[in-house]
């Protein structure tokens, strides 16, 4: 239970109208997309950096957990309050600073959506590369606690590549600046790129500086059919090989490929068992030549079917088909168990076979896709949570999935992150030593472990 003088600092620093304490008030913040909740304690609105810095030294005084919320997109409990305390819901510290077109810039703030990022730039002829799905309704603060990406990441990077510098607050309630305004530096340790991806167990991010990049005069969508995985990941190490990089390379398996079928209607050759969406962009006089490359690289033995959109209408009737997968996958099972691991795109032919051979093994349905382009590929396990026995049989099989990638030189997430979902797994991948020498940065940033505990890292041995 929070003491009434906390909760009385937490007024003063972010007016007595940013403060919630009534449990059903609290309640809507205690979840993320992982569907997992637990109730804070108090919930509090921040809207400049200087009230995030005065909220940490309160909670660092008071030792009580700190976490911060953007919009609650994450699907792994990241922001799930497991000790109650305090979420800081950063969804009204949500403007646009600064555009600097003439060094392809942008500072803004945490809760600021991506959606807001890419209109301002488009008004100034250029784009923010991370584009993940959830794009119109998450926030850039959430962008960089995930390293979330999206489909451009192939050609373009994720925020890690597109984030100059960070304004941020430590556990301790100490402002620290990172990285540079300019797009190169090396003074100091890379902070930046170590605050993106950490979740925000180290600091909470008050402002990012992001590296702008200018709109490609147009793009091509093209569309290839294969009749097995093989031959769909010969095609993408084959198109990962020449000289156009696609800025979008998606996977759809061929379980996939029959529910969006049979759920939209969709034409799809039957047999398919691997279907690949390419975008190729540049400029308008060369588009042609790029799309080309790309269309002979796709070119396998196994190629079922290929098709190229010229008009924004046939655009959008192929991208129909990956659009069709999410309200499709809703009606085959009442939850999915999605995890996002990443191989060497080379060995993701071995990866599809090896996820048919589990889920043979444990009756459990397996959709697979994703990101092609960087082996980037979004497992669903679709199971009935009303089931125990297959719930177990869900929980064995992801052990094994996991194990799996990891064989084949994986790692167990790619944009996702670790949250809670993972955190049990992450010693797998992450030797001792190196896990210790993360604990120690953790303690240097945040000595009494307030920010978000109990996420990311597992507990130190």
């Amino acid at each position: 239970m929070l003491n009434p003088a906390f909760i009385d600092g937490l007024r003063n620093a972010a007016g007595a109208a940013g403060v919630l304490t009534e449990a059903a008030d609290c309640w809507p913040y205690g979840y993320d997309n992982s569907r997992r909740h637990a109730l804070p304690e108090a919930v509090v609105f921040a809207t400049a950096h200087e009230q995030v810095r005065d909220i940490v030294r309160l909670c660092h005084a008071h030792d009580v957990s700190l976490v911060a919320r953007g919009r609650g997109t994450g699907t792994t409990g990241a922001t799930v309050p497991l000790r109650g305390g305090v979420v800081l819901a950063l969804e009204r510290m949500d403007r646009i600073l600064a555009i600097d077109p003439d060094n392809r810039v942008m500072v803004v703030q945490p809760g600021v959506t991506n959606q807001a990022v890419q209109d301002a730039a488009a008004q100034h002829g250029f784009f923010w590369p991370p584009d993940p799905t959830s794009a119109a309704f998450c926030s850039v603060g959430g962008n960089l606690a995930y390293n979330s990406a999206g489909p451009r990441a192939v050609k373009y990077g994720t925020p890690r590549e597109n984030t100059l510098g960070l304004r941020a607050i430590t556990g301790t309630g100490a402002e620290i600046r990172s990285g540079v305004y300019t797009t190169k530096g090396v003074v100091g340790y890379d902070i930046t790129r170590l605050l993106i991806g950490s979740e925000g167990t180290l600091a909470i991010i008050t402002e990012a500086t992001l590296k702008l990049t200018p709109l490609p005069e147009t793009r091509r969508t093209l569309q290839a059919v294969y009749a097995d995985m093989h031959s769909a990941a010969r095609a993408v190490s084959r198109i990962m090989a020449q000289a156009v990089t696609p800025c979008a390379l998606e996977f759809i398996d061929g379980r996939a490929i029959d529910m969006i079928r049979d759920y939209a209607q969709i034409p799809l050759p039957r047999g398919a068992g691997a279907m690949l969406m390419i975008e190729v962009d540049g400029q308008l006089a060369a588009i042609d030549a790029a799309a080309d490359c790309v269309l002979r690289a796709a070119r396998v033995d196994g190629l079922l079917d290929i098709s190229a959109a010229r008009t924004p209408e046939e655009t959008a009737a192929l991208w129909a088909t990956r659009k069709a997968l999410s309200p499709a996958l809703r009606t085959i099972a009442p939850k999915k168990i999605n995890e996002d691991v990443v191989v060497p795109v080379s060995r993701m032919a071995d990866l599809i076979g090896g996820l048919e051979n589990l889920a043979r093994e444990f009756a459990i349905t397996i959709v697979n896709f994703g990101h092609a382009g960087n082996g980037n590929i979004h497992v669903n396990l679709l199971v009935n949570p009303d089931d125990p026995a297959e719930m177990t049989r869900a929980e064995h099989c992801l052990d094994r999935v996991f194990d799996l990638v990891l064989e084949l030189k994986g790692t167990l997430s790619g944009e996702h992150g670790v949250g809670m979902e993972k955190r049990g797994f992450v010693d797998r991948e992450i030797e001792p030593a190196t896990l210790q020498v993360m604990h120690e940065i953790k303690r240097v940033f945040d000595p009494k472990g307030i920010l978000n505990p109990e996420k990311m890292l597992p507990a130190e041995k």
